[in-house]
């Protein structure tokens, strides 16, 4: 009798849930769609239980589409023949001038969030990069400040990006010669949270480790081929590693640009005949060398998030990660203490520690840190806190 209760009882919850999960309209607002930013909203549009719409433009000439991307997109909206619950624009939008422009046929009760993969405050910029040298490069970290201003509730993928954020705007705002709102970071806070990245990790269950053959440890990079990464620091960590004679193999992955830092020239040089795979890969190819390797020595000076550093430990890769950024925050610095360096030199030490006992490093697992990201665990608190958005008129208290 009391088994019968049991299951009647919760029977009545799992109906209350069903009943109290409303589906929303919802419509990403995307001007760059491309990368890890056409990934994210392809695929909660996916595994969302709500009706998903994507207003997006191609994911190039980034500069333009944060300045005109607003006008562009405002004017498919107004032809379009979706309306929305919710909005949920990101931090390439310039969002002031596309309210402005959609207003005549926006509900007033439509909420609008905007998702931060990134922000333009603490974004690195390239030393010979023309809008530095003219000083115009605020202007971009501009537009992510007052798109804040604008919406309901701001998401970060991490506490690192957020923090960024709001730290780089109350140094900004202070060089400002008068009207400084030095309150607005407090104001802004409270309508902001952390709402990790979710990405499709199950799918490199599909891979195969078996594609390398040898026995020599196998040390990976999987980033873009860019100066944010710092390939620097870690083909110079190899270089001293291999003049000391240990031997380990190379795989040397990501998208290549035309103006890729000079060192990977150099470094395809002197590891040529330890580099047995380059360049980007996709789908199971992607995941099999994933799986294959064994050591992600991460060196970079800018990351948001990380999502190729958490595909790699979700791949069983042992990571040796910076002690700045995302990293201590997503990779449990207080239990994982092992896994952390100082500095160059640490960096080396751990190098060097990891390849002399590979046996020891193979046994070692923290896919758990990265599974809780799958987009199978983390849909149904996605769906719950974009389509639970509303107005928030303390927000816009200024």
């Amino acid at each position: 009798m009391f088994h019968l209760l049991a299951q009647q009882a919760n029977l009545v919850i799992l109906l209350n849930i069903k009943e109290a999960f409303i589906i929303k309209n919802i419509l990403i607002v995307e001007p760059f769609f491309s990368g890890s930013h056409k990934t994210w909203a392809e695929q909660y549009k996916k595994y969302s239980s709500h009706n998903i719409e994507i207003l997006s433009m191609d994911g190039r000439f980034w500069k333009w589409r944060m300045y005109g991307g607003a006008v562009t997109l405002a004017k498919e909206f107004l032809t379009s023949n979706f309306n929305p619950d919710i909005i949920l624009a990101t931090d390439m939008l310039d969002l002031t001038t596309f309210i402005s422009l959609i207003r005549k046929k926006l509900k007033t009760s439509v909420p609008i969030g905007v998702y931060f993969h990134e922000n333009q405050l603490t974004y690195p910029w390239k030393t010979d990069s023309e809008d530095k040298h003219l000083k115009r490069d605020i202007n971009y970290g501009f537009m992510n400040y007052t798109t804040a201003l604008a919406a309901d509730h701001v998401f970060f993928n991490s506490k690192h990006n957020m923090n960024s954020f709001y730290n780089a705007l109350e140094i900004l705002l202070k060089k400002m010669p008068d009207y400084k709102h030095s309150n607005i970071t407090e104001i802004l806070y409270k309508k902001s949270e952390v709402l990790p990245i979710g990405m499709n990790l199950k799918k490199i269950n599909k891979g195969d480790k078996d594609i390398y053959k040898e026995d020599l440890p196998l040390i990976l990079w999987n980033h873009r081929w860019e100066f944010d990464k710092n390939p620097d620091d870690f083909f110079k960590a190899l270089f001293i590693l291999k003049k000391e004679g240990l031997k380990f193999k190379l795989a040397i992955l990501g998208q290549a640009y035309k103006n890729s830092p000079p060192i990977f020239e150099k470094a395809f040089e002197i590891f040529k005949e330890d580099i047995i795979k380059t360049g980007y890969l996709s789908g199971t190819e992607y995941a099999s060398w994933l799986l294959a390797s064994d050591i992600l020595p991460v060196t970079s000076n800018h990351d948001f998030f990380g999502i190729s550093v958490m595909e790699a430990v979700y791949s069983r890769c042992y990571p040796i990660l910076p002690k700045r950024l995302t990293y201590p925050d997503l990779y449990t610095i207080d239990k994982h203490p092992e896994i952390f360096y100082e500095n160059f030199i640490d960096l080396v030490d751990k190098l060097r520690f990891a390849i002399v006992n590979i046996n020891e490093i193979r046994r070692k697992n923290y896919s758990q840190i990265a599974q809780k990201y799958d987009w199978s665990k983390i849909i149904d608190y996605y769906d719950e806190k974009i389509g639970n958005l509303t107005i928030n008129n303390d927000g816009h208290q200024i």
